[in-house]
């Protein structure tokens, strides 16, 4: 799996940190503030992916997202409000609560040691990334993003969000790499399609919350891994 590779990159929510129920448990609250109701997590999660990929090439497809969500709970709210309430219900979760997922940072700390560069590509926004950096003891007790990863690039770096493999194409720029060069990590359906579009090999570590495109994930990537830890086993 890692021969011949010289860059690992990995996607963030979902993948590394278990944040994509946390996401939809702050969309759960956000639709209750803007009159709707919604207690399927597993669903808002589905629908805001489905968003996202749709809305990918806009210049900023989460405002697109909380416009949806306007219009299907017939809020009063402006799409800049809902948005910007968005945020401001994240900000505990973002400081507090996110942490990596079991075995991630040791991953992520073996691979650096072994001489891996490693690279972050996520489609979170700019904002988020630097909460994450500096003022979630989680993460930076664990394994802070600024020793671990030589590029990271998020929303702001890129004009066309996953499945276009534009923030993949971009690494391999930087870092004058080939695509075979290179392993992605992913967790998500639009990650993988981004990891195929780009000719980089990409192994997928399981979260529920992609269990609707189970089949297709598993058609489309060339490894599949329950957890980190399975993965530390592999390549150790």
């Amino acid at each position: 799996m890692l021969e011949n590779k010289k860059v690992i990159i990995f996607d963030l929510d979902g993948t590394l940190i278990d944040s994509i129920g946390i996401w939809s448990e702050i969309d759960k609250k956000l639709i209750e503030i803007i009159g709707g109701k919604e207690d399927d997590i597993v669903k808002i999660s589905e629908e805001r992916d489905a968003i996202l990929k749709k809305f990918s090439k806009s210049e900023d497809a989460y405002l697109e997202y909380c416009g949806v969500l306007k219009e299907k709970y017939n809020s009063k709210m402006s799409k800049e409000e809902i948005k910007k309430k968005r945020y401001e219900i994240a900000q505990d979760y973002l400081k507090n609560v996110i942490k990596y997922k079991d075995g991630a940072g040791e991953l992520l700390k073996y691979l650096k040691a072994q001489g891996f560069i490693l690279a972050l590509a996520t489609t979170t926004n700019d904002h988020t990334i630097e909460v994450y950096k500096h003022e979630n003891k989680n993460i930076i007790e664990e394994a802070n993003f600024e020793d671990i990863f030589s590029i990271i690039l998020s929303k702001g770096s890129v004009k066309e969000l996953k499945p276009n493999p534009e923030i993949h194409n971009k690494i391999m720029e930087m870092l004058k790499v080939k695509p075979e060069e290179c392993l992605i990590f992913e967790d998500t359906i639009v990650g993988v399609e981004a990891a195929n579009s780009a000719g980089i090999e990409v192994a997928v570590i399981y979260d529920k919350y992609s269990d609707s495109n189970r089949d297709k994930i598993n058609e489309l990537s060339q490894y599949q891994f329950k957890d980190f830890e399975e993965v530390l086993k592999k390549i150790k």
